[in-house]
């Protein structure tokens, strides 16, 4: 393992001498010397091992405030401690030194005990930082490893249980999956082009991935509601819009976070995707926008997909067919900026659900 290093820069080599003196422990230290702020630079450029600097202000060719403004560009006064020593009194030089975030200043004539205190003192504070930085990354690291793997998880069971819904349901297997991508393309629109209402990038993924959880209480709906392939009457549909409500509770049962920010996107979805703007939607009869932005958007990617998907109770409609009945109010009132949004994602929602 290579030794750490202390530079000492200073034109004179008297300064030198007395300051190289000071750490005699070569099994801890080596010491390296640059005569002015050129040399500095050029062995600060292609060393690692660099734990202090030891910088005089006034010296040829290039002086030690152009060392430190080299320093400040490649962001190492943060990594590398820098005691200045200088023969100038107290006043402007000191605080332009501090300003660039220098360790200490010490001024000529100086102790070499206190310099060696002090430059001791300063590199033990400077590698527990770093010390403590790399444990914190370390930590962080594997917390997003472990969030990762929860979220990986997560995606298991939410997609094993949105494919036993679909199963029931005779669908395809994709409708959840497009769900998802058009919601997300709903989503990434919105927050471009709507500002105002605040919903912002991180919350595209958890809204997203909660969408699919939108249809969980059909697991209740007796089959002979569920697959008729006719029309319900009066009492059937109410059965079907209790699915809204029987997904909540099941839900409910395996929050893990009942306060979590996804839990309470998938409940909103879950309750509220069938909620319609003028409040003649179900099961709360919900209007305008009291109805949860995340539902508002799953809402319209539920319609559109069911529209252009085949069911027991109905063939396709092509895709423009789907999009004029959507933004014609063929199939409930929708939020005007919903509606702009839905337009402006058109072609994206064409291309999630292939050809005609």
């Amino acid at each position: 393992m290579e030794k750490q290093q202390i530079l000492i820069v200073d034109d004179e080599e008297i300064n030198r001498l007395i300051l190289d003196g000071m750490f005699e422990d070569r099994d801890t230290y080596e010491t390296i010397e640059a005569a002015n702020g050129q040399e500095a630079i050029s062995i600060i450029g292609g060393n690692h091992n660099i734990v202090l600097i030891l910088l005089d202000i006034l010296m040829p060719v290039l002086d030690g405030f152009a060392v430190l403004e080299y320093m400040k560009e490649q962001k190492l006064l943060e990594e590398i401690p820098v005691i200045m020593i200088t023969s100038e009194t107290i006043g402007d030089s000191e605080d332009k030194a501090y300003s660039y975030g220098v360790a200490d200043v010490i001024h000529k004539p100086f102790y070499p005990h206190i310099v060696k205190r002090r430059s001791r003192n300063i590199i033990d504070l400077y590698q527990s930082k770093h010390n403590m930085a790399v444990r914190l990354k370390e930590q962080e690291e594997a917390l997003l490893a472990q969030q990762k793997e929860l979220n990986e998880n997560n995606e298991f069971m939410i997609d094993a249980l949105s494919s036993v819904v679909e199963s029931r349901s005779a669908e395809t297997g994709e409708h959840t999956k497009r769900i998802k991508d058009l919601t997300r393309i709903m989503l990434c629109s919105f927050v471009k082009n709507f500002p105002q209402y605040g919903l912002k990038e991180s919350q595209i993924d958890p809204i997203a991935r909660a969408s699919v959880l939108h249809d969980v209480g059909k697991i209740g709906i007796p089959d002979a509601v569920l697959l008729k392939p006719g029309r319900l009457t009066d009492e059937e549909f109410e059965l079907m819009k209790a699915h809204t409500t029987i997904g909540c509770d099941i839900l409910k049962k395996f929050y893990r976070n009942p306060d979590g920010e996804f839990e309470r996107y998938c409940y909103e979805i879950c309750r509220h995707h069938h909620e319609r703007w003028d409040g003649r939607g179900y099961p709360d009869h919900l209007a305008g926008n009291d109805i949860p932005i995340s539902a508002q958007i799953v809402a319209v990617a539920d319609v559109f997909d069911a529209l252009v998907s085949p069911r027991v109770y109905k063939s396709s409609f092509d895709k423009d067919t789907a999009y004029n009945m959507i933004v014609n109010g063929e199939c409930g009132q929708f939020s005007p900026d919903i509606l702009e949004c839905f337009r402006l994602a058109k072609e994206d929602f064409f291309n999630v659900c292939g050809s005609d």
